[in-house]
């Protein structure tokens, strides 16, 4: 059976293996100590049980990609500083009140059976036949998604996007190179936020020194592996296969000038010295055609006084005055209670596939140009709708800004994303016990 593509964790680049935590901060019924602490994090624990069990996956992991092990002191120091972000960031998560319910955890799980071409609920079974504890899963999949969330509400949220950067990206973006996609890897050399220059100049010294055992035909991934501080270090720092305009700027204005195998020198920017290698690149921007619809509707709500029937009632008159020549734009106006599109007579304009619930593309996929449809409920109420017009539409230039907008928020991700790990490191208490 092929392998589960599981949900990628961008903030630790590695999954954390549940263990019973109660359970095992206990004395055994003989005073036997069930497990050790391997670190104190603030009011939190990183287990012995859980380091040793992610050490193993992560071995497993290496010795199947064929990347050569680094030491065993070199591979634990690696994840127990995972685990500890890992656990800084759980417990900033349940702070700000940040949690993931059963229906948001299934909605995610059935994307992913269904990209495995999988019915959901054969799920559990295709996951013990991999060895995979279902219930165990779930959980994960869950504090990933809760993690995800963090960043987005603590990293993404705040990156701002001025429209003169949008405006200076999309000029940029006429050369090949912000469409081309790169084959990246990055080891990134972090530094302290208040760095001595004694801490400056050793660590330029090491990064020179990496770079150079690098471009000498040093293994990369087994260099990152050892050496870097960045999320993906225990990936051998590949980056992946990404778009120019994902990247962050520093980044491909070095892999531009590049050939495939070539190693950068080390760049420093405020998260620290980087060391870029590109494996490959390709390139090529598609056309976007799509089928779009011209619409306009009125939009009522049930209420305490007025029930579904009611409303439903309501619009049926309504279509008819309108059959009978009354101006839809006047009624809708004067009518619905959808306040983005009233004040337009219930226009909402040229849309693509996708912009509104099933419950109103059906509606309208059963109408000609200007017929008005019967009442239909949707989440948001019940509404009637009229198709205006159909057209195909070149969006290139439209999903190219929205493409824009998205990478330019990307590109700054990884480095804020960096710096606000390094944060809440610092801020955090933390006992290393072995």
């Amino acid at each position: 059976m092929r392998q589960l593509a599981v949900l990628g964790l961008v903030l630790i680049g590695i999954l954390r293996v549940p263990v019973a935590l109660a359970q095992t901060r206990d004395l055994g019924v003989h005073g036997e100590l069930l497990d050790r602490i391997a670190a104190v994090v603030n009011d939190g624990l990183v287990l012995k049980s859980e380091l040793d069990a992610q050490i193993d996956a992560v071995t497993k992991r290496l010795q199947e990609q064929k990347v050569q092990m680094p030491s065993a002191s070199v591979l634990r120091q690696q994840v127990l500083e995972r685990l500890i972000l890992s656990e800084i960031q759980v417990q900033r998560a349940k702070r700000v009140g940040l949690a993931i319910s059963d229906e948001q955890l299934n909605g995610t799980l059935q994307e992913i059976a269904a990209r495995n071409k999988i019915p959901f609920d054969q799920l559990p079974t295709a996951l013990q036949a991999q060895g995979i504890d279902y219930k165990t899963y779930r959980e994960q999949m869950r504090k990933e998604m809760v993690l995800s969330t963090l960043r987005e509400r603590d990293v993404i949220a705040h990156i701002n996007v001025s429209p003169h950067e949008l405006e200076q990206y999309l000029a940029r973006q006429q050369s090949a190179a912000t469409n081309d996609e790169f084959n990246v890897s990055h080891i990134l050399l972090s530094l302290p936020e208040a760095a001595t220059p004694q801490q400056l100049a050793e660590i330029t010294r090491k990064a020179r020194d990496l770079a150079d055992r690098a471009s000498k035909g040093e293994d990369f991934g087994q260099l990152a592996i050892a050496n870097s501080n960045g999320q993906t270090a225990l990936d051998g720092g590949q980056l992946g296969w990404r778009k120019g305009s994902q990247l962050p700027q520093f980044i491909l204005d070095l892999v531009t000038k590049m050939k495939p195998g070539d190693v950068s020198e080390p760049v420093r920017t405020p998260s620290g010295f980087h060391i870029v290698k590109l494996n490959e690149r390709r390139s090529g921007e598609a056309q976007v055609i799509i089928n779009q619809i011209h619409v306009r509707h009125i939009l009522m709500k049930p209420n305490e006084l007025d029930d579904d029937e009611t409303v439903r009632q309501k619009l049926s008159k309504l279509r008819e005055r309108i059959l009978k020549g009354e101006d839809f734009a006047g009624i809708a106006s004067a009518t619905s209670e959808d306040p983005g599109s009233a004040p337009d007579g219930g226009d909402l304009g040229w849309t693509g596939p996708g912009t509104f619930v099933p419950e109103f593309d059906k509606a309208v996929a059963d109408l000609k140009v200007n017929e008005i449809s019967e009442p239909f409920k949707t989440r948001y109420g019940w509404h009637i709708v009229q198709l205006l017009g159909t057209r195909t539409y070149d969006s290139t230039a439209d999903v190219r800004r929205q493409h824009a907008f998205a990478a330019i928020r990307e590109s700054k991700a990884d480095e804020e994303t960096e710096l606000w790990l390094r944060r809440l490191r610092d801020e955090a208490f933390v006992e290393i016990k072995m």
